[in-house]
């Protein structure tokens, strides 16, 4: 309106005078910037950080780039991504924890204020084109439904396009796909060779093309989050055929074979020492033939994953070269937290297991040898495979020592970086990245953005190493808290707790630490002289250990880390309610999407479902309402004219079948589930609100059914069923008025499992 006024504006346009607004435009020859997070992938997993997993694509992405050894991240996957997009520390911008668990604390509310604008929207308004593909898993929980808000969704954070997963995990298989602001079914099947990850690349390479075909000269920014390689470990057999006996001696010699070729390549400093062995990893040697026979095809199956993944990271970097934009695209290339233990000491065939605390063993894994990695499982390696994949360092995911915070990060950028090849050594995080990117686009951070003050920056840019393998670090100091595990970074020098707490199911039992905050003792390491933080000498620095103690405890203050928990039950209390509250009695009529786990009543303590219908002549059949697959599900249909209730409970299969076929004057089919101890409950069959079958259960339900988040479908089924003796969609033959849904209005029967439930991919 402005421009307007302000031009010379007569009776016609030849005799005016136009104004034109001015756009934003980056300078000319701005690079384009390509992310790509990778998903619990750690140190060692890598070909060039060690690893014998052919990578050969991300390989070359180091060979003409940089690596970076001394790069660290929050240990868990929500808080990484929320400080790599925004530069902030996690717990400042509200995300201290997983984005499904927000509570009424600062630091810990799941929801990125908008004095902390993301890299995405800085560049959109500098004139870059902005397409995030992949996991996002920094949405609230609440917000994750088809009524939104979608302020938290990426397209609301400042990038233009998106198509991926909002929640923390998915099945490679069969994904709960998300494109823009909306729920969508995959373009194909597994049948017809569908996988995520190159789904993802596809998606990407088509976006780029797109955006470039349109406007050349314009950059872009991509966020490119894999799914991969967090489980369920899936990959076609083609892919793991090459791995086969690759692994047969065990954790401990393809850990000292790793590290023998991270010295060699330079990756780890000359002098570094490999740590021990931690009591709870189980000598290789002392395990039986099965045991050992199990955990290699574990880790097969897993390099198998990773080498798919390269490929289509490689597919990506390919297009790029293409086309010409690869010398200027800024590539940077990270993990968010190091390998994952969370398959337990015995590893798993379905991760759901681990999410229910139901034990896992060799003997019953054995019979699921063959399906690792295929549509049956949801895979999990043991947690020796962790262990190793985080060379040199020790524990893994969800603690502060180095196995969490410590992965690769690669920058490539040909236009911008002479050296290629080189390792530097600068201490860096993941907060770095957003200034860095900043800073190599000569964009500079708003100071406010849509009249919200902007709070500082806490990353620092590391652009000065690209060219000087002796710039200094960035930043001198670093906090780091996740789950109660906590440590701080000072000039070289880090203190770090033996906080265990309420660890995940075999971590509690097995793992040695404190469990109490009150107990919690610092060690100290000297990472200039001792890279893998192998040597505690807090006993001869007591003041040194001090002084980082204090540090930590005035960074906690600082950034908004208090108030600490280390469990989940103990976190509901706090939980923030959804705006809008999802009542004990709802109706959903077919025609629409899936409805959202998110949206649906709690279902665990106890509900009834009806599905008002008809019934056809011929006999009924098929889909009344669904949820879930074959490894959690839940699923209510007519077979051969019989109601009948299917049930996966972490892999294990109940089904519930009236005597009869149902009468064609029935109206009202369904289900009641009730519980009947805190450990066992009971389902029924309802016809026409009589009861006409039952079962007990030796177990309970779950919060969710399905990793990711699948929903309740109407009428009709699609992806894996929940079991075998039905194939989707089998849609209903008669009609389908309305579903009602009511549950018991309580408070939880158990906030320990909401909790666990809640955050099943993480």
């Amino acid at each position: 309106m402005g421009t307007q006024k302000t031009s010379k504006r007569r009776l016609t346009v030849a005799d005016s005078t136009p104004q034109h607004p001015v756009l934003p435009r980056a300078a000319s020859g701005a690079p384009n910037v390509l992310v790509i997070l990778l998903d619990d992938t750690g140190f060692a997993q890598l070909g060039c950080f060690g690893a014998d997993i052919a990578t050969p694509n991300i390989d070359r992405l180091a060979a003409n780039g940089l690596s970076y050894n001394r790069f660290h991240v929050t240990a868990l996957c929500s808080p990484t991504r929320a400080a790599l997009l925004t530069g902030r520390n996690h717990h400042a911008v509200g995300m201290g924890f997983l984005s499904d668990m927000g509570m009424g604390f600062p630091g810990y509310s799941a929801r990125i204020p908008r004095s902390a604008a993301m890299l995405p929207r800085i560049l959109r308004d500098a004139g870059w084109a902005t397409m995030a593909v992949g996991k996002w898993h920094l949405a609230p929980r609440s917000e994750r439904s088809a009524a939104g808000p979608f302020g938290l969704w990426p397209t609301g954070v400042g990038f233009e396009r998106y198509y991926g997963i909002l929640h923390g995990g998915a099945n490679c298989w069969t994904p709960n796909l998300v494109r823009d602001q909306h729920y969508v079914d995959p373009p194909a099947s597994p049948e017809d060779g569908y996988h995520l990850s190159a789904d993802l690349a596809d998606q990407i390479i088509r976006q780029i093309t797109d955006q470039k075909h349109a406007a050349p000269d314009k950059p872009f920014f991509c966020y490119y989050a894999e799914a991969a390689t967090h489980a369920p470990h899936h990959v076609a057999p083609e892919w793991v055929e090459p791995y086969r006996g690759a692994f047969d001696d065990g954790w401990e010699r393809w850990r000292e074979r790793t590290f023998a070729r991270q010295l060699e390549s330079g990756i780890v400093p000359e002098g570094t020492v490999l740590t021990e062995r931690p009591s709870w990893v189980q000598p290789w040697d002392t395990l039986d033939a099965d045991a050992q026979r199990l955990f290699a095809r574990m880790h097969e199956v897993y390099a198998g994953f990773v080498s798919h993944t390269d490929a289509q990271i490689g597919r990506v970097i390919d297009c790029l070269e293409a086309i010409g934009e690869l010398d200027n695209t800024i590539v940077m290339l990270c993990s968010d937290n190091g390998a994952s233990a969370e398959g337990g000491h015995v590893g798993s065939v379905n991760e759901h297991r681990f999410t229910k605390g139901l034990p896992e063993s060799v003997e019953a894994n054995l019979a699921w040898i063959d399906q690792l990695g295929g549509p049956r499982t949801y895979n999990h390696y043991a947690w020796g495979w962790a262990w190793a994949g985080n060379t040199p360092f020790r524990l893994w995911k969800r603690y502060a020592w180095l196995g969490g915070t410590r992965t690769p990060l690669i920058v490539h950028w040909p236009s911008g970086i002479a050296s290629a090849g080189g390792v530097r050594q600068q201490f860096c995080h993941a907060i770095d990245l957003m200034p860095t990117v900043l800073d190599a686009c000569g964009v500079a951070a708003p100071e406010a953005v849509d009249g919200v003050s902007q709070q500082p920056i806490d990353g620092a840019s590391i652009a000065a190493t690209f060219d000087d393998p002796h710039a200094p670090s960035p930043r001198e100091s670093q906090y780091f808290e996740v789950q109660g595990s906590r440590a701080m970074y000072l000039s070289g020098w880090k203190a770090t707790t033996d906080h265990v707490g309420a660890a995940h199911g075999d971590e509690l039992a097995l793992l040695s630490g404190s469990r109490s905050f009150n107990e919690d003792t610092w060690a100290l390491f000297d990472l200039d002289d001792d890279f893998s933080e192998a040597h505690d000498i807090a006993a001869e620095h007591p003041e040194k250990l001090a002084e980082l103690e204090t540090a930590w405890w005035e960074a906690a203050e600082r950034y908004d880390v208090l108030p600490l928990d280390d469990g989940y039950a103990t976190r509901m209390p706090a939980i923030s309610p959804p705006a809008y509250r999802t009542p004990s009695a709802v109706r959903y009529r077919p025609g629409a999407g899936r409805i959202a786990d998110e949206a649906l009543p709690v279902l665990m303590r106890g509900f009834t479902i009806t599905t008002e219908c008809t019934v056809e002549a011929g006999g009924a059949s098929g889909i009344l309402w669904a949820m879930g697959d074959w490894t959690s599900g839940i699923a209510l249909y007519c077979r051969d004219g019989c109601l009948v209730l299917a049930l996966c409970l972490s892999g294990d299969q109940f089904q519930v079948t009236t005597d009869s076929s149902i009468d064609t004057a029935s109206t009202s089919l369904g289900c009641r589930y009730e519980l009947t101890s805190a450990t066992s409950s009971a389902v029924t069959l309802l016809v026409d609100g009589q009861v006409a079958g039952s079962l007990e259960l030796d177990r309970t339900l779950p919060n969710s059914w399905q990793n990711g988040g699948t929903g309740l479908i109407i009428g009709y089924d699609t992806g894996f069923p929940v079991c075998d003796d039905y194939e989707p969609p089998f849609p209903w033959n008669g009609t389908i008025s309305y579903v009602d849904v009511s549950v018991i209005d309580e408070g939880p029967a158990d906030p320990a499992q909401i909790a666990q439930e809640s955050l099943n991919a993480d």
